[in-house]
């Protein structure tokens, strides 16, 4: 890929970076507003006490679990109707959405039954001060009733950014983001004769914003002319349980994948939980701002599924295969500059989250190796995208299995709590020093397999 770049004149590749940023740009803005509600919850729950920020940080580490899972699985959305798009189907575009709506409710209500009904499993593996437990089931139930809210956005999400149209999501994202803060105060230190939930404020405002975004995404899309040709909303379809299974097909490795990426976080933070609050705290600051950096390569991925599908459904495999690797260099280059922002800010970075000087201390030494795992990380996150963006799913699920669960949490918890090794368990450092031989083993595999799969299918449509 890098080789179509370099055969590719300078003003071509600039141009389809510029394309590829502009559709880019208003997601990683949205998604940023959108995991900066869990930057605001953090930190609002970190001042009130380090009980509320450990709640906070077991909540959301079962909500996001449940939620980036079932995302990855609404995400077959945007290869779907960008190949629709990129092949002239405008006539299928509208029913796929309706589809899309009635898919994503299914599976929010799967969502939250599941965050609902594994609450006393939960109890049984945390070994936690009563009123920590307490507070973190009250966050969980008050996320989980969001859930229907959230998968419907996310279909609306894929709906909007298929079709060219990301500002929409952004301006929504950011709507929501604002009214999460006052949410969450009143909430928390219960204005209005509401009771005075602490952290577990932060669950309940969560849901509510969640089914705001549902709702003015709605509204938008019904109301903007560049989406009526498409047909959305000029009816009301019944479900079509056929379409569900080839949503499935497509959108379960991808929900894998992402599950696997995630409960790798979610569960690095279970098993540290037994290391005390202190750890808990420092490791939730540390993976909030990771989550927050994420979102640039992420951004750059969902675009790139857009740009990718769009290109294979016209049937254009050579720009397919050359916009993938300006994906790329585009990642690279962003991750480099923020490698080197981590590492000259991380100081600074952790005293937003908390005024312990402990946290401060154990939280700083973490973000090195976030910093360390960011060309990596990027890398294989682009890769996903480019590689949905042809409907390969399946072989990325497998990759993201063996390094994220096999390196990722297999070795970390040889590095961090097996106490066989011929030094003392790394505690909560072996757990990020297994993140970066993880991301970087996926990096190098993924991108292995896109520059093979995208040379093969050029090849058979040369043929």
């Amino acid at each position: 890929m890098l080789f179509e770049l370099n055969r590719a004149s300078r003003a071509e590749t600039v141009q389809e970076a510029g394309r590829l940023t502009r559709l880019a740009l208003p997601m990683m803005v949205a998604q940023i507003a959108q995991v900066g509600t869990g930057f605001v919850d953090t930190v609002m729950a970190g001042h009130v006490g380090t009980d509320d920020l450990a709640a906070v940080s077991l909540g959301s580490s079962v909500f996001v679990t449940v939620y980036v899972t079932l995302m990855g699985v609404v995400t077959a959305l945007n290869p779907i109707i960008a190949h629709h798009f990129g092949a002239g189907e405008h006539d299928r575009i509208g029913e796929t959405g309706r589809q899309g709506l009635w898919f994503g409710l299914l599976l929010g209500l799967f969502g939250m039954l599941l965050m609902l009904l594994g609450q006393p499993l939960l109890r049984q593996w945390l070994d936690l001060p009563a009123h920590v437990e307490d507070m973190t089931m009250l966050y969980i139930t008050g996320a989980a009733l969001g859930m229907p809210g959230a998968m419907m956005h996310r279909a609306l999400h894929a709906y909007a950014s298929s079709l060219n149209r990301p500002r929409a999501i952004m301006v929504v994202s950011l709507l929501a983001l604002a009214l999460n803060v006052p949410l969450n105060y009143i909430l928390i230190h219960g204005l209005f004769g509401l009771p005075a939930l602490g952290g577990a404020g932060c669950g309940w405002a969560t849901g509510l914003v969640f089914w705001f975004n549902c709702a003015a995404l709605f509204a938008y899309i019904a109301w903007n002319r560049h989406f009526h040709p498409y047909g959305l909303t000029t009816r009301l379809s019944r479900p079509d349980w056929g379409r569900y299974l080839a949503f499935l097909k497509l959108g379960l490795p991808i929900g894998l994948s992402f599950f696997m990426e995630v409960s790798l976080f979610s569960f690095i933070a279970l098993l540290v939980a037994k290391l005390g609050t202190l750890v808990v705290a420092s490791h939730q600051a540390v993976l909030n701002f990771s989550s927050l950096v994420y979102m640039v390569p992420q951004s750059i991925a969902t675009a790139l599924t857009v740009r990718v599908g769009q290109e294979v459904g016209a049937g254009r495999y050579h720009r397919a295969r050359f916009v993938s690797g300006v994906g790329l260099a585009t990642g690279l280059a962003g991750a480099a500059v923020m490698m080197v922002l981590i590492l000259l800010g991380r100081h600074q970075v952790i005293a937003m989250y908390s005024a312990d000087p402990a946290v401060q201390t154990l939280g700083a030494g973490l973000l090195i190796f976030a910093a360390t795992y960011q060309l990596t990380d990027a890398i294989q996150t682009i890769a996903s995208g480019a590689l949905r963006g042809y409907k390969l799913t399946t072989v990325p699920m497998v990759i993201h299995v063996m390094a994220f669960w096999g390196l990722g949490l297999g070795l970390g918890i040889v590095l961090g709590l097996s106490d066989w090794l011929p030094f003392s368990p790394m505690g909560v450092q072996g757990f990020w020093a297994a993140l970066v031989v993880s991301l970087t083993a996926a990096a190098f595999m993924l991108v292995w397999y896109l520059a093979r799969e995208s040379r093969r299918r050029l090849h058979r449509s040369v043929e």
